[in-house]
């Protein structure tokens, strides 16, 4: 998730200028969020829906020049990802979300449109994390926790980076792609993250110490997803993937490190234990 991590010229109160609008967000967002993930079933697959679907209008707007056709195979993977893995299981999804994906790939070559890596990558980036969520949350005994404990651990870390930038300063993580984050912002990052998931595992997990370390390892993907969509929209030349979401800009501006985070969580949980991925993420 996007957070500005370098204390702006001059000081002050300037640096915290945004903060009542992202608190503002926040309150409204992160209970209706909550709940979705709580009532899960038919419930938490549309709003996985729905979110694929804000990120594929956003990212064809900015790399595909408002395309039709690259909207509607965006959208459709996201579909595929959030209604198909209850029918037909995960793997087979991902055979149609790949499908998919070649079906764009084409359009895109042979399309009129000047072409750049970004115009080849939007339907896994909008459909993966859609897959990957509703995938974890299928899971009857443990996909609750692991979806609570994503969410706790990105937020976190989003958190704490914003703080630990914003107060410590310091040298800059990646200043040709994202100038305004710092080291102290990565490690702000780490230990919130760390904390969450301590927390949350004395309370659901048999074994805290790992998913404290796996929490922290997380917060750098969760960083790593928020510059790879500012190299995005720094390519494109725009400040924000959109304006939905007051203090924050668009929508993939506000999940970037959480769609990295679940989808590299669902891939360590499914090679650990792959008839549950939830359960091979918190079970250690």
């Amino acid at each position: 998730m996007t957070s500005e991590q370098q204390v702006p010229p001059g000081g002050g109160s300037a640096k915290w200028q945004d903060l009542g609008v992202r608190a503002l967000s926040a309150a409204v967002l992160i209970p209706a969020v909550l709940l979705d993930i709580w009532v899960g079933g038919l419930w938490f697959e549309l709003f996985a829906a729905f979110l694929g679907i804000l990120m594929a209008h956003e990212w064809t707007v900015i790399a595909h020049g408002r395309s039709t056709t690259q909207f509607a195979l965006h959208t459709l993977a996201a579909l595929c990802a959030a209604f198909l893995p209850r029918e037909v299981g995960p793997l087979m999804t991902m055979s149609v979300i790949l499908a998919i994906t070649a079906v764009a790939y084409a359009a895109v070559a042979f399309g009129p449109l000047a072409k750049s890596v970004w115009c080849f990558v939007g339907v896994p980036y909008v459909s993966l994390p859609v897959l990957a969520l509703v995938v974890l949350r299928h899971d009857p005994e443990w996909g609750l926790h692991a979806i609570v404990w994503i969410m706790l651990t990105v937020w976190a870390a989003d958190s704490l980076a914003y703080f630990a930038g914003r107060i410590i300063g310091g040298p800059k993580l990646a200043p040709k792609i994202s100038p305004k984050k710092t080291w102290a912002g990565l490690g702000g990052a780490m230990a919130g993250a760390a904390i969450a998931s301590g927390l949350y595992g004395l309370w659901v997990a048999p074994s805290v110490w790992p998913l404290v370390v796996l929490a922290a390892l997380l917060a750098i993907v969760e960083q790593a997803g928020d510059i790879l969509e500012s190299a995005f929209k720094r390519f494109h030349g725009v400040k924000d993937s959109g304006y939905l979401i007051p203090g924050h800009g668009g929508i993939i501006d506000r999940v970037d490190g959480l769609i990295a985070v679940t989808v590299v969580a669902a891939i360590i949980g499914f090679i650990r234990y792959s008839p549950s991925a939830a359960q091979g993420i918190l079970v250690w």
